[in-house]
C-alpha cells in the first residue's frame, strides 16, 4: 500500500503549501463511521415514521433518498469539506487548487461514487486510490478534488498559535476557507506580509490584525475543540 504523501500548491504569496494527502486507511475508516451514522438515522426514522402508515412510507422514502446522494454533499459543502465520519479521522475535500469544494465538485465526486463502489464493494474505489499519486478515487478524478488531513492552523509562536477566538460575523464557506489558508500560510509569511493580508479582510471582519486573525483561523478549523 501507498503511504500518504502532500499536494503541493504555489500561492499567490509566492509560498508553496503543502497538503497531507490522506490515504486509502483514514478514507475507509470516515466512509465506515458515515455509513454507520447513516444506518442508525435510517432506523431512528423509521421507527418514528412506522406509526404514521403508508404516509411515513413515503416520508421515508423521500429521506432515504437524501441521506443516500446528499449526506455527503451537504456536509461537504458546508462543513469545510467534512462529513462527521471524515471529522472525527481529521480529514476533509477540497479542491486540486487548494480551494474549498463547492456544489459542483462536491455533486460530481458523490455522483460517481456509484461507480466506484461497482462490484457492491467499492472495489473501483480501493484501486483507484491505491494507483492515484493523489489517492483520489474515480469520484476526485472527475471532479477535481482531494482529501487532506486537516491538521489545526500552524502560526509563527506558541501561545499566538493556540490561541482560539471565534467568529462572531456569519461568513460564507469560501471566506471562511480563506481565513483558514491564512493560518495554515502564516508560520512561512512575514510579519509584514501577514498584517497585509489581514487587513484586506477589514471590510468582512472589521478591525483586525495578523495576531487576532490567526486565532479567528484556529476557530474555523476546529481549534476550539482542541485541549
Amino acid at each position: 500500500m501507498l503511504l500518504d504523501t502532500t499536494h503541493t500548491i504555489a500561492t499567490p504569496e509566492g509560498v508553496e503549501l503543502n497538503l497531507p494527502l490522506a490515504g486509502l486507511a483514514p478514507r475507509s475508516l470516515a466512509w465506515l463511521i458515515d455509513t454507520f451514522i447513516k444506518f442508525v438515522a435510517f432506523g431512528v426514522s423509521a421507527s418514528i415514521l412506522a406509526v404514521l402508515g403508508n404516509s411515513g412510507i413515503g416520508v421515508l422514502l423521500i429521506l432515504t433518498f437524501v441521506m443516500l446522494w446528499f449526506y455527503d454533499v451537504l456536509f461537504e459543502v458546508f462543513n469545510h469539506g467534512a462529513t462527521p465520519g471524515k471529522r472525527a479521522l481529521r480529514i476533509r475535500v477540497m479542491n486540486l487548487n487548494g480551494t474549498p469544494v463547492g456544489w459542483s465538485g462536491s455533486l460530481v465526486r458523490n455522483l460517481i461514487r456509484f461507480v466506484d463502489s461497482i462490484p457492491g464493494v467499492f472495489l473501483f474505489g480501493f484501486i483507484a486510490v491505491l494507483l492515484s499519486p493523489r489517492f483520489q478515487r474515480l469520484g476526485d478524478m472527475a471532479a477535481n478534488t482531494i482529501v487532506v488531513h486537516a491538521g489545526d492552523a500552524h502560526a509563527k509562536d506558541g501561545e499566538t498559535g493556540r490561541q482560539v477566538v471565534p467568529l462572531k460575523a456569519p461568513l460564507s464557506p469560501e471566506e471562511q476557507q480563506a481565513i483558514v489558508s491564512f493560518g495554515e500560510r502564516a508560520a512561512h509569511i512575514s510579519d509584514e506580509r501577514s498584517e497585509e493580508l489581514a487587513a484586506l479582510l477589514e471590510p468582512v471582519l472589521g478591525d483586525i490584525d495578523a495576531t487576532r486573525l490567526r486565532g479567528y483561523a484556529n476557530w474555523v478549523a476546529g481549534g476550539n475543540q482542541s485541549s
